[in-house]
């Protein structure tokens, strides 16, 4: 993220109007966040390559959701037995 953009970007994520991808995959079981994003066209355009990076890891499966929330770390959440 550009120096610029994140004061922004960690002003809305406070507020909750921050646009954020859920990623889940099963094989391994793990749920990942991508954002924040200001505007969600601008995280539907950055989300493709993030996709593409998980798919080259072979999940047994994978599956997004696009959402506006205030988020925290962790961005990478091993799912629980």
């Amino acid at each position: 993220m550009t120096s610029l953009l994140w004061p922004l970007r960690s002003l809305a994520n406070g507020l909750g109007l921050a646009w954020w991808a859920r990623i889940e995959t099963r094989d391994p079981d793990v749920t990942y966040w991508f954002g924040p994003y200001v505007r969600r066209d601008q995280l539907e355009q950055a989300l493709p390559a993030f996709l593409a990076d998980l798919r080259s890891e072979a999940p047994g499966s994978l599956q997004h959701t696009v959402l506006r929330t205030r988020r925290g770390e962790p961005l990478t959440i091993p799912t629980q037995p």
